[in-house]
């Protein structure tokens, strides 16, 4: 009966007294909080023990001689010990015990976080060319856990890839590669590489990349605001921007000579007394070390007393882009083409219902002079019979094949 009653008693205690614990994330360097506590507890004594078992506190007694552990609070409800200055070497497995019959344990496990170095930002080139690929690699060094590597552009997410290197005591190096084709509307865009890792928040590096682009050309019509007729003057200036800066700039008449009096001042055009003879195309180049890129004014002389809005006197700006490297203005025979055969087949058509028309009103027929003459001796004779009518005569016919 002794016995029965110990064992009843022990399982009362057990359900009255609840050992609680908590599990402690903590950056290297920093402070954990490792705290026991006990819910009706009746005067039973609590201790903390480290991962080897070797008690650390007793009561608010310290047995171990590590003076990094501090007590914070005491009572017949709590213990809660402060360990500051945490290393990898303090992570584990800590045991808050209650001396009850059979005694209570509970377990908190501290995990140390290692926050990784500044993140390294490399680019395989520092300018690059519109159209060509770059990469750029990001490093996140000496972490635990391993990182995770974002990426974006501008306020465009991309997608790299990532490597993961494990080192000593579980620590990591993780590299990402980022491949991106660039257009000139990346030049000055900035490219983020963003650490995620729970020690950390808004770590991150970022680089502007320096893209070089062929130049964009527009020729502006400086004079005269309207029509251009004969015997006034053109002026024309050539705007052209790219990076680097365009060194060239030439002015041209497209399959024609150039005006010989006409006057180049830098990216400026001038044509004086104009006439119809200097009706064409003209085009402006601008080149760099990336490429080249033209636009084209397409110029019509008009006569002095014309009024109407000109048909042609224009820039063809809109087709600056497809004609940037070089490619030469094109006739659509295809249309041409086209409106010939539409011509011929109307034509043709014509022909046919005027050949069945003429078919129709040409075949059987008589003469005067043909009625009874195949029974006259003469012609007097014939005119007789054919005055009288002879009903026995055949009908002369006639077809038309």
């Amino acid at each position: 009966r002794k016995w029965i009653f110990l064992f009843i008693f022990s399982i009362r205690i057990l359900k009255g007294q609840n050992l609680v614990t908590n599990n402690v994330s903590v950056v290297e360097g920093e402070t954990a909080i490792i705290s026991c506590r006990v819910k009706n507890n009746d005067d039973s004594v609590i201790q903390l023990l480290n991962p080897n078992r070797q008690t650390i506190y007793f009561r608010d007694v310290r047995p171990l001689k590590d003076s990094r552990f501090q007590l914070v609070n005491f009572s017949d409800n709590e213990l809660l010990v402060s360990l500051s200055n945490v290393s990898l070497s303090d992570e584990g497995r800590y045991v808050c015990q209650l001396y009850t019959d059979p005694p209570q344990e509970a377990y908190a496990d501290i995990t140390v976080l290692v926050p990784p170095g500044n993140p390294i930002l490399e680019s395989r080139e520092e300018i690059v060319s519109e159209g060509n690929e770059t990469e750029i690699t990001c490093t996140a060094m000496g972490s635990k856990p391993a990182s995770t590597i974002k990426w974006m552009k501008g306020d465009q997410p991309l997608q790299g890839e990532a490597t993961v290197e494990e080192l000593y005591d579980r620590m990591f190096t993780v590299t990402s590669r980022l491949r991106l084709t660039v257009s000139k509307e990346d030049d000055g865009v900035a490219v983020i590489c963003i650490i995620d890792h729970p020690a950390v928040k808004d770590f991150q590096a970022q680089k502007y990349l320096e893209v070089q682009y062929k130049p964009e050309v527009q020729i502006v019509v400086e004079f005269p605001e309207g029509l251009t007729r004969e015997g006034e003057n053109l002026e024309l200036t050539c705007k052209a921007k790219g990076k680097p800066q365009p060194h060239q700039i030439n002015w041209l008449k497209v399959d024609d000579d150039f005006p010989s009096h006409a006057v180049i001042t830098g990216s400026d055009l001038f044509i004086e007394n104009l006439n119809k003879s200097y009706n064409g195309t003209y085009r402006c180049v601008a080149s760099n070390l990336v490429g080249e890129a033209y636009d084209d004014y397409i110029l019509y002389v008009y006569d002095v007393l014309t009024t109407t809005p000109p048909p042609t006197n224009t820039t063809i700006s809109a087709f600056q882009d497809s004609r940037a490297d070089g490619a030469p203005q094109k006739i659509d025979h295809a249309v041409i083409g086209g409106i010939v055969a539409v011509v011929v087949f109307a034509m043709l058509c014509l022909l046919i219902v005027l050949g069945r028309y003429f078919a129709r009103h040409k075949g059987t027929y008589f003469t005067h002079e043909a009625k009874g003459a195949d029974d006259a001796a003469d012609a007097d004779t014939a005119i007789i019979n054919a005055e009288g009518g002879h009903n026995n005569s055949d009908d002369k016919k006639e077809y038309y094949i």
